[in-house]
């Protein structure tokens, strides 16, 4: 197989989540620990961070990764799911993993992917560490692809644990309670081994607090430890500015108004990395901050795609993520606001639906894979809630109508899902 047929036979062959939903998820770890066993446990070559939360753990892990880059270290970094190629969800210091090496190990390893029957997220886990070890990484940043206790990442032990928050989604399988969900995302705890906590909320902190105990883990809650306040965003959009503990200023390049959280938990995690014996210092993580998105190739928070008009994507797709999307908008200094907008059909749309403006004109759409929402049901909850527009059978047709519908002085955003911001990069071009 060449490397258009590997990934191909990827995702029609194994179960994907981001593409089917419910029918690929495993609720043990059996295959993951199957096949940590075949390759010769790859993840124990090296040093790892895990990350865990609801939203903002791919801001935090990027940025984590980009520190680590910063201060010398050869680092790994597997996250999920991808915008448009698979290979973003696998990159050493930056640069994905090549298509050779994924055509290889899919072509090397057709009997034990026969014997296991893997699922996409376990197969690429393996794929992951495996490359990590062949690659001969000091560090790797692990991003939890759902829950945490029961995901295939959990079989690592790492330096740190991070779990940036916890609010509702993938309800289905982690609960439906803040308590519950907080549970299975406190699985990644491990025994001795510091955690972070981005956010203090009244229903999760014992949770937190208790497993820690158990663990003998040291736990911290970055909100408490780190205040971070928003002062501007500079240089045409290209990072924005953020006062710590009211003295220092650093700037980041992502700057959705949820990142200043997203800080907090990034500079804990810094400060208890330098604890572990990292060797981290502030100019490595005022360089790496700046510079997140061209150390890591991290896209689709909050990203300004084009001025004229303001043009803006960001894969926000759960109510706590939307909410200060939404905002955002909301705040937005344009004549006209267009939106872009699709789910998938497992969100809790009746919830996300009356955060956005009503006053703006809609292009209900869809993305191109099976777990898409369709159009006309989007428009459904929409005019539900009284937002207006029409629908569109893809989202380049939607995004086109939109820049067409645009003057210089109205604003585009295009959202509501991962893959509505994925079909855009595949139409306009993918850096």
């Amino acid at each position: 197989m060449n490397y258009e047929e590997a990934i191909d036979f990827m995702f029609s062959s194994l179960p994907m989540y981001q593409r089917v939903g419910k029918a690929a998820y495993k609720a043990n770890l059996d295959n993951t620990l199957a096949l940590d066993e075949h390759f010769g446990h790859p993840h124990r070559t090296f040093k790892t961070i895990h990350v865990a939360g609801t939203n903002g753990k791919g801001s935090v892990s990027h940025s984590l990764a980009a520190i680590l880059q910063s201060a010398g270290y050869k680092t790994g970094l597997y996250t999920s799911p991808h915008l448009v190629d698979y290979r973003e969800r696998i990159r050493v210091n930056g640069e994905m993993i090549s298509k050779d090496y994924v055509c290889d190990f899919i072509n090397q390893n057709q009997e034990i992917i026969g014997s296991i029957k893997p699922s996409f997220f376990e197969m690429s886990v393996a794929l992951a560490f495996n490359y990590f070890r062949d690659m001969k990484v000091d560090v790797a940043v692990i991003e939890v692809g759902m829950g945490g206790r029961l995901d295939s990442t959990n079989i690592i032990t790492p330096e740190l644990s991070v779990i940036t928050n916890i609010s509702f989604d993938h309800t289905q399988f982690l609960g439906n309670t803040l308590p519950l969900i907080a549970g299975e995302k406190a699985g990644i705890i491990k025994h001795n081994v510091p955690v972070v906590i981005g956010e203090t909320h009244p229903e999760t902190a014992n949770v937190f607090i208790t497993k820690a105990k158990e663990q003998e883990s040291p736990i911290t809650f970055a909100d408490k430890e780190i205040k971070v306040e928003k002062t501007q965003v500079a240089d045409n959009h290209k990072y924005a500015e953020y006062l710590i503990n009211g003295t220092e200023n650093l700037k980041f390049d992502l700057f959705g108004e949820y990142q200043t959280k997203n800080l907090a938990t990034i500079l804990e995690a810094a400060k208890q990395l330098k604890k572990q014996g990292f060797a981290i210092n502030d100019k490595n993580i005022s360089d790496a901050l700046q510079n997140v998105k061209g150390l890591t190739g991290l896209h689709g928070r909050w990203e300004i795609l084009s001025d004229s008009p303001l043009t803006i994507c960001d894969t926000g797709h759960n109510v706590d993520g939307l909410s200060y999307v939404t905002a955002q908008l909301k705040a937005l200094n344009c004549q006209k606001l267009h939106i872009v907008l699709g789910f998938v059909n497992d969100k809790d749309v009746e919830h996300v639906m009356p955060l956005f403006p009503k006053d703006a004109q809609y292009y209900f759409t869809n993305a191109d894979i099976p777990r898409a929402m369709p159009a006309e049901q989007v428009k459904a909850f929409g005019e539900k809630f009284g937002l207006n527009g029409k629908t569109y059978e893809n989202v380049p047709s939607a995004y086109e109508s939109a820049k067409k519908n645009a003057s210089a002085q109205d604003a585009i955003f295009i959202g509501g899902s991962t893959f509505i911001v994925g079909d855009y990069f595949k139409h306009c071009g993918f850096q």
